[in-house]
């Protein structure tokens, strides 16, 4: 990681106030939060949005931790993939899908929730606007309320692919590279 680890004991006042709020629900800090750490006001907002995201939005489950697979892949993310690409296959996303996605791959859906997350946050992504028939699609099937929660997602874990990135926080030990594209923090084709 570029900047330092820094342990529980050598934390501010400020910084334990936001640690001790973040592990009140999370076991840990850890991946973008040792980044986030150095800026404890930042790292407080980020948390709370993240737990939103991650636990309490209008989104199922399995398209919370899709959408963390989709920006991470965007974004070339290899740690934010290799901590929820499990979870995303527990939570149903199909490993076709996963591998499609994980080679650079436009998934062949089956399920058209995935299908529509996807456009939605490729259009995004690619394209910063999206069009009147995704935004129609996902308005069908999220409703308006999960249609807000799918924007909201694709840019906070957008922020948390950039984070993990930019700070080159260390790959997991115990997990392979997902990208045959990237090494380490580099693009290698």
């Amino acid at each position: 990681m570029r900047l330092p680890k820094l342990s529980y004991e050598k934390y501010t006042p400020r910084q334990k106030e936001v640690a001790d709020k973040h592990t009140a629900r999370r076991d840990r800090i850890g991946g973008p939060y040792n980044v986030w750490i150095h800026s404890p006001e930042l790292f407080e907002k980020a948390s709370a949005i993240s737990n939103y995201m991650r636990f309490d939005c209008a989104l199922p489950v399995k398209l919370r931790e899709f959408g963390i697979l989709v920006t991470a892949r965007y974004w070339d993310a290899q740690y934010s993939w290799n901590a929820h690409v499990d979870k995303a296959v527990a939570a149903g996303i199909p490993e076709d899908v996963v591998r499609d996605l994980a080679a650079g791959k436009r998934p062949n859906f089956k399920a058209d929730d995935e299908r529509v997350y996807y456009n939605f946050a490729m259009e995004v992504l690619e394209n910063h606007f999206v069009s009147d028939k995704t935004f129609s699609e996902a308005r069908a099937i999220f409703g308006d309320s999960a249609v807000v929660d799918l924007i909201g997602s694709v840019g906070y874990f957008s922020m948390l692919q950039i984070c993990l990135n930019s700070a080159e926080v260390d790959l997991q030990a115990d997990r392979k590279p997902p990208f045959a594209n990237v090494s380490g923090y580099r693009k290698t084709a």
